[in-house]
């Protein structure tokens, strides 16, 4: 259960005639956070930026656009509407669209440049087109029939994807095209990440390219052990019933291989895991020289993770390092290999902080490259060259993300030096030799900025300036805009918490305004940033509400007592930590503390409803939408890591950590909100509890609807969503609004 972000944080935020920020205005196009860009690539030839950006008349129909270096121009390079004027998904995308967070989007959601920068390989509603980047207006379709997870070969011979639970390549050259497996089918996946992977671990494909394109390692698993979850998917005219493989905490996981098949001849070779087949097969990577295969494996408890390197040619297998936890080991994407050494370097919490390390091939330990009371987000890049690694990381401020560099020699292992500058939140896209960056800037007061910046920090070239002028779509609405300020709390075991506050139009400090608290809680998230804000939480502002945010331990980006403390009881600490805020709250002159209403989704939908439970003297009203009631109906990884047990080993762990439990303490009113077709969070969640709430004489308002996900995803879903929640909070809470 990754953090779902809700389609109004991407909309994100004034004064030619000041107008005030509607919901109408929020759901319409073009975005109120002006021309955004995402997936922004350097091409290997630092010729070219790359980007898809949505339209001014629909903002989720994305084009590829590039920005060219030499002449200075930006263009679109490709039109989604010509190359697919109608897009139908087949069912298996829309799936991997939902596990990505993507199914709000249409046209062309994903890309990739070949090795030398002239094409681009772009997929879209089950078709390859590859793109001359000089002559794009002539893209050619290179394979159809519902492909996925497109790729091409890191020399660029091949052009690889999976069909029909099957991996295929196509020479280049020649146009020829080649299916490597054949044995896909029904329970059978070769070349896939399946559900699990998919949803918990961060896997986006489960195939991994030689570096000089001589072999393909692949993941090949069978999902038949799995049980069949029969769920009805309700639409407005039609109800499916669909059986799911669908592994709930204590349930079998897929039996899971490792293959490597040469793309020429097809030969096809096992790898051994072990002889525990109940595991998790984390990640595979190739070493620079492609001679070692090194896959990352997990055990069923999540308890230990091991790297393992194979020998490319005789399949011997040494084991390179072992990382252990009392609670769980976080699975990364931090394994980099270097080319002019014989190197890696690895990320690790083991000093309770995450931070990277120097390794030999022989897994021996050469030094630390970072240390300190801070902690790595992700590499960005690799410079051997220069000598340096460039990471993202909160270092000077929890609630910021910087670039910052590193030595590789692990010199400046405690003093990294931070390349951007400005105060608030980046995202960075680094090109291949490290010496450009695409830096994607914001704050509350500052709509996403996209720049192009050498290594050091200093500016190339706006990609994206828009400035918040009369002319920017939020230009209308500057004048209302309202500031987000932050502070810290202590929490009961000691922690720092940190907490966002917009204090609502019409701000009295001796007069008891409403609140809207919105939470999230869970792992792997964080609520509390310095970065351009969710347009709702602005709206509430300005409906007269205080709204408030605070990041309760299990938050993520920090230190490892900090997420710990929620291991082994879900809802406790994190509970805990947001009474600490309301209590605060109710310490405010400006507060009505008998005016406090909470909202949730998903993690934040079941904290909703543990709040209430537990503390319906100090909340009015609570917003619940798709959550978790009963751990033992989530998936095996995500509870199992948390919960730290199964169902059946630790039932008890179980009841407490879900909702039935605390029910009786729930007085104050709550609206409960689901998709019909969720296939994350199981609409069986809710069906429970409304029964839970009936037998129990509990009254609640109810809101589903029909066909939808586990992001309501639509925007007519979300307008609709998102309006019904203001009207419950403002028929329980009253408003202040001016």
């Amino acid at each position: 259960m990754r953090f779902l972000l809700p389609l109004l944080a991407a909309l994100s935020c004034v004064p030619a005639s000041a107008e005030r920020l509607t919901l109408d205005r929020i759901h319409a196009d073009p975005a109120l956070a002006g021309p955004g860009v995402r997936n922004l690539r350097v091409s290997p030839d630092g010729a070219r930026v790359t980007f898809l950006r949505g339209r001014p008349d629909n903002q989720f129909q994305l084009d590829l656009w590039e920005y060219n270096m030499k002449d200075k121009t930006t263009k679109r390079l490709v039109d989604s509407k010509v190359l697919v004027p109608n897009e139908t998904l087949s069912p298996e995308e829309k799936a991997r669209r939902e596990r990505a967070r993507t199914a709000s989007l249409n046209g062309i959601i994903s890309y990739s440049w070949s090795p030398d920068g002239k094409q681009l390989l772009v997929p879209i509603a089950g078709n390859l087109y590859l793109v001359d980047a000089n002559k794009p207006e002539a893209a050619r379709k290179v394979a159809s029939g519902n492909v996925g997870d497109p790729k091409i070969s890191p020399k660029g011979r091949y052009l690889s994807f999976v069909r029909d639970q099957n991996l295929f390549v196509i020479d280049l050259a020649s146009g020829a095209e080649k299916q490597l497996t054949s044995d896909g089918k029904g329970t059978i996946h070769n070349g896939e990440a399946e559900f699990i992977a998919q949803e918990e671990m961060g896997q986006r494909t489960g195939y991994y390219w030689a570096p000089d394109d001589s072999a393909i390692a692949y993941k090949r698993y069978d999902e038949a052990p799995v049980p069949v979850v029969r769920r009805f998917e309700i639409f407005a005219d039609r109800t499916e019933v669909v059986e799911q493989r669908y592994p709930a905490a204590g349930d079998p996981n897929v039996l899971v291989d490792l293959m490597i098949v040469s793309p020429v001849t097809g030969e096809q070779r096992k790898i051994d895991l072990g002889a525990e087949k109940d595991i998790y097969l984390v990640r595979a990577d190739w070493s620079s020289d492609a001679k070692q295969l090194v896959y990352q494996r997990q055990t069923r408890d999540q308890k230990r993770l091991d790297l393992i390197a194979v020998d490319a040619a005789t399949l011997a297998q040494r084991p390179l390092l072992t990382e252990t936890s009392p609670t769980w080991t976080t699975i990364h994407d931090d394994l980099k290999f270097l080319k002019k050494r014989k190197a890696f370097i690895w990320a690790s919490e083991r000093t309770g902080r995450n931070h990277l390390y120097l390794y030999d091939m022989n897994g021996k330990l050469l030094h630390p490259i970072s240390r300190g009371e801070w902690g790595v987000d992700n590499i960005l890049a690799v410079d051997e060259k220069s000598g340096r690694v460039f990471i993202a990381s909160n270092k000077d401020a929890i609630i910021d993300k910087q670039v910052y560099a590193l030595k590789l020699d692990g010199s400046s292992a405690d003093k990294p030096v931070r390349i951007t500058k400005a105060d608030g939140w980046h995202e960075a896209s680094f090109a291949n030799n490290g010496e450009i960056f695409v830096d994607t800037f914001s704050d509350p007061a500052t709509p996403p900025q996209v720049a192009i910046r050498r290594a050091d920090g200093s500016l190339v070239e706006w990609l994206e300036k828009n400035e918040l002028n009369d002319s920017h779509p939020y230009g209308k609405y500057k004048a209302d805009h309202l500031k987000t300020e932050y502070g810290t709390l202590t929490g009961n075991g000691g922690h720092t918490l940190h907490y966002s506050i917009i204090k609502p139009a019409g701000f009295d400090a001796g007069k008891g305004h409403p609140v809207y608290l919105s939470t999230y809680g869970g792992p792997h998230a964080q609520h509390v940033a310095r970065k351009w804000g969710n347009n709702f939480d602005q709206y509430m502002a300005q409906q007269g509400f205080v709204v408030f945010r605070l990041d309760n331990r299990g938050s993520s980006r920090r230190e490892r007592s900090f997420t710990d403390a929620i291991y082994g009881g879900l809802g406790k600490h994190e509970v805990e930590d947001q009474l600490t805020g309301i209590e605060w709250l109710g310490k405010q002159s400006f507060v009505d503390p008998k005016r406090v209403g909470v909202f949730g989704w998903s993690y934040g939908g079941f904290m909703t409803l543990r709040l209430l439970a537990q503390a319906s003297d100090k909340i009015a009203a609570g917003v619940s939408v798709a959550p978790v009631t009963d751990w033992s109906l989530y998936d095996t990884h995500y509870t199992e890591q948390f919960v730290g047990a199964t169902p059946k080993s630790n039932p008890e762990a179980y009841k407490d950590s879900g909702v039935f439990a605390h029910l009786d303490g729930m007085k104050s009113p709550l609206l409960l909100v689901h998709g019909m077709a969720d296939d994350n969070v199981l609409f069986s969640n809710t069906t429970q509890l409304i029964d839970a709430l009936v037998n129990r004489g509990i009254k609640f308002d109810l809101m589903t609807y029909p066909g939808a996900k586990h992001g309501i995803s639509s925007r007519p879903g979300q307008r609709h969503v998102y309006s019904t929640i203001e009207a419950f909070f403002r028929r329980h809470l009253g408003s202040d609004a001016r």
